[in-house]
């Protein structure tokens, strides 16, 4: 039996995406989000940030492209792929886990932003959905909200 790990992230951009091509010429692409959690103060009832985590996204193929020229440092984007931690040790000396997503979907939430690759594993550029890269054509595609549970806790949500 076959494991599985996806990880589906909304958060901001903390830099512009980076783009390189590997020595075989496929086109590799990365930028940081940073996802802030956010609690409301239980004597003030204001809401505060928490924390924040960083996650390292890597996009892949013609969707690098397009995540590299349609997205900036603090864009609002959903970011939905596989998760996987990695180990490294920092300058201090210090070992560190890098979270990292390698990326399947990247969608910008930011007004007439580009859809970067909604798409599966066996469409390609021509059959993705908003894959035309702002050149007309099809609209991006949104994620749809979704339904809430039933609970009387809705109203500590942030949202």
């Amino acid at each position: 039996m076959a494991s599985f790990a996806k990880a589906m992230i909304i958060g901001n951009l903390g830099r512009d995406p980076e783009m390189r091509y590997t020595p075989n010429g496929r086109p590799v692409t990365e930028f940081s989000v940073a996802v802030s959690h956010r609690s409301r103060d239980p004597q003030t009832g204001e809401w505060a940030d928490d924390q924040t985590d960083w996650y390292r996204v890597t996009v892949w193929g013609d969707r690098a492209e397009r995540t590299a020229e349609s997205l900036r440092k603090g864009n609002r984007v959903f970011v939905e792929g596989r998760f996987r931690t990695r180990e490294y040790e920092a300058r201090d000396g210090q070992k560190r886990i890098s979270l990292e997503i390698n990326a399947d979907n990247v969608v910008s939430f930011e007004r007439g932003g580009v859809d970067a690759g909604s798409f599966g594993p066996s469409a390609g550029p021509q059959g993705a959905p908003g894959a035309s890269g702002g050149q007309g054509g099809d609209a991006p595609v949104r994620p749809t909200r979704p339904s809430a549970p039933p609970s009387d806790d809705l109203d500590d949500l942030p949202f």
